[in-house]
């Protein structure tokens, strides 16, 4: 059933809770006349009905903020069930993307959806992955977050697409919004908008100090020796997906000449080590 969050707003929680996806994708649907879908989802059967039984012959547009494949798969079936236009970017190259989408708009920064019930803008926000953006609700201040912004946990950086220096930019970026409210992928709405991006900024600059002083005690250093310490605070059964984001720091750290990266045996070590 959709949860009424405004009088322009409704969400949909789609059935694949997980430990990378909380209680599930946030499915958002703007509007009440002509209908955008922001994130339908992954192409589950049961959701993809719920979209179209709240949606309908209203639909007009399936928004994407990225390609993952929790976010974008059901754009597809909502779209040739509606006759929707699909607003978003191509997938990148990286083996971790939903390679059946195929927008009809191809999305860049500011981009304005506009109708009389809502102005929806695009805002490029890479650094989870290349492809990802953010979308403004300009009427509530709302900003859909996709997976830039979590409720309830820090979102993996995954390298080559993901980019730690872009990702800390970006967040940044959204500052320069009227933010009353973030809309994210998953978990509950973030009402503390501008805490939050602080919060996510401070956490990462503060996890990058833990990798720098890390590469100071070990010396030249692997990534899973290395993982043990910078992530000491974090279950270790998840230092398997915390190595992604280790090495999204490291090369940010190589890229500003404070780092190296020995890639015979992939091990790091500080430049003035």
């Amino acid at each position: 059933m959709p949860f009424t969050l405004t009088n322009r707003v409704r969400r949909l929680v789609a059935p694949n809770p997980g430990v990378m996806t909380g209680p599930g994708t946030n499915t958002y649907l703007l509007g009440i006349e002509q209908i955008a879908v922001v994130d339908p989802g992954p192409a589950i059967p049961a959701h993809i009905d719920a979209i179209l039984a709240t949606g309908g012959d209203r639909i007009r547009w399936v928004v994407c903020t990225h390609t993952h494949p929790d976010h974008s798969p059901a754009a597809k079936a909502v779209a040739e069930a509606t006759g929707a236009e699909v607003i978003g970017a191509l997938p990148p190259d990286d083996m971790h993307q939903d390679t059946s989408f195929n927008p009809t708009v191809h999305l860049h920064h500011d981009y304005v959806l506009s109708h009389t019930e809502f102005t929806l803008r695009a805002v490029h926000t890479p650094g989870h992955v290349g492809n990802h953006y953010c979308f403004f609700l300009e009427e509530e201040g709302m900003m859909f977050a996709g997976d830039h912004i979590m409720n309830g946990s820090t979102v993996v950086i995954i390298p080559p697409s993901g980019d730690m220096k872009a990702y800390i930019e970006s967040l940044k970026l959204l500052l320069d919004y009227p933010l009353e409210v973030i809309a994210p992928g998953h978990g509950d709405l973030i009402t503390e908008p501008v805490v939050a991006v602080d919060g996510l900024v401070a956490h990462r600059l503060m996890r990058e100090r833990k990798v720098v002083d890390g590469l100071r005690q070990a010396g030249r250093v692997t990534l899973d020796t290395l993982v043990t310490t910078v992530y000491d605070d974090v279950d270790s059964s998840l230092h398997k997906m915390a190595v992604l984001s280790l090495r999204a720091h490291l090369i940010k750290l190589e890229h500003e000449n404070r780092a190296t990266r020995h890639g015979a045996d992939d091990t790091w070590q500080l430049v003035d080590a």
